[in-house]
């Protein structure tokens, strides 16, 4: 199915369908983020910020929340 065929689908749907279909795409694409973050935090990516934010923090550069 091309990207036309399925926009063209989508303008067919009824309201309670197409808010099916948000919630279903927001659901993929959040376990999407969540699962590329946790391959990140595995592979080391995100290590360098978390040095950054103890290097502010013993530095005193934050403030509490």
């Amino acid at each position: 199915m091309s990207l036309a065929e399925i926009n063209t689908a989508v303008d067919g749907l009824s309201p309670e369908e197409f808010a099916e279909l948000s919630a279903f795409i927001r659901d993929r694409d959040e376990d999407a983020r969540n699962t590329q973050f946790e391959e990140d935090v595995v592979a080391g990516k995100l290590d360098h910020l978390a040095k950054k934010a103890d290097a502010d923090f013993e530095a005193g550069r934050c403030t509490p929340l």
